[in-house]
């Protein structure tokens, strides 16, 4: 059966719970972005207490209710400037209106930077295998989050492939080795201290010879030296591009959003290492820190496409900017 086919199928299976998985998918949106939600309402509910109009004293506040929540200085102050014009262009917006003012235009800055809104795990028709290579950090929930893609694609009726090209940690490789038993999906690695290119090589090769949809390459999180990260990750490219040319597709850096200003960091180094097109905010669920996803989404103009909101297989989701603002700012 063709791949178009088996997703087509799938989706007419699900169709008829499409409504039912929606909402169960939003509240795990409500309750991951919980903890961000309630700090940014209190630290918003003192600005706006006893004042009848929004002015300058009120603008200053709200800057600083932004920079708290981990929003990041220069995205705030454009926030900020963006708010105040449309205060000065409507004359008069009173305090009760903020709120609405402020969601609508973080809102609009995800959606100039790029994040998607998409309703499904899918790739594109011409491109397989779609080859997704991931970057970041040790600890951010990389293998993790790769284990959770795979299990998302597969479920969307796609042939799935991972490579264990991070030969330099043993628990990379057994973590990912794991997480392939538990999806079902293979995984092909070599022995600890492997060229990664290699291993890239054989997935890709072994992906093409059994007609797969998808391959997603584990890489090494190391950041002690960026020149040799960047000629690293150069090198295993330059491999894919051989095997299947345009590879990798997608360059996804995972970070973990409960680290606030220091995925800014991880994001300035991994950008200017390789070039990384799509973005993974993970561990959202446990910390008041998920103003970060507007901040580096602004910053770093990519697409944030997936965010992670739990432990669970399920709970890793494709970043939909609308419901991911009406979470944040939802009454």
């Amino acid at each position: 059966m063709s791949c178009s086919k088996r997703v087509l199928d799938q989706k007419d299976k699900t169709m008829g719970f499409f409504n039912f998985f929606s909402k169960e998918k939003k509240e795990t949106l409500d309750k991951g972005l919980s903890k961000t939600k309630e700090s940014v309402f209190s630290k918003l509910t003192r600005v706006i207490a006893g004042k009848s109009k929004v002015d300058d004293d009120t603008l200053d506040e709200l800057e600083e209710v932004l920079i708290t929540s981990d929003v990041g200085v220069e995205t705030t102050l454009r926030i900020i400037k963006r708010v105040e014009k449309r205060v000065a262009a409507e004359k008069y917006v009173n305090t009760d209106e903020l709120k609405k003012l402020l969601r609508e235009e973080i809102a609009a800055l995800l959606t100039e930077n790029g994040s998607d809104n998409e309703t499904e795990f899918a790739v594109p028709e011409d491109k397989r295998p779609y080859v997704i290579m991931v970057v970041g950090v040790n600890g951010v929930g990389k293998t993790t989050t790769i284990g959770k893609l795979a299990y998302q694609f597969k479920k969307s009726g796609y042939n799935v492939y991972l490579g264990a090209a991070d030969t330099f940690r043993a628990a990379a490789v057994e973590q990912l080795l794991i997480w392939g038993e538990r999806v079902g999906v293979p995984v092909i690695h070599q022995k600890m201290g492997s060229d990664p290119a290699s291993v890239a090589f054989d997935t890709l090769s072994s992906a093409k010879a059994n007609n797969a949809d998808v391959v997603i390459i584990d890489t090494a999180g190391r950041l002690h030296n960026k020149i040799n990260l960047m000629n690293e990750l150069s090198k295993i490219k330059k491999v894919m591009d051989k095997v299947v040319p345009g590879a990798p597709h997608e360059v996804l850096l995972v970070l973990d959003g409960s680290t606030g200003q220091n995925a800014f960091e991880q994001a300035k180094q991994f950008t200017a290492a390789t070039e990384v097109n799509a973005l993974a905010i993970t561990k959202l669920d446990g910390t008041a820190k998920g103003g970060v996803v507007i901040g580096i989404s602004d910053q770093f103009k990519m697409p944030v496409k997936y965010i992670g909101l739990g432990e669970g297989m399920e709970d890793l989701q494709l970043f939909r900017k609308a419901e991911f603002v009406d979470s944040l700012f939802g009454e």
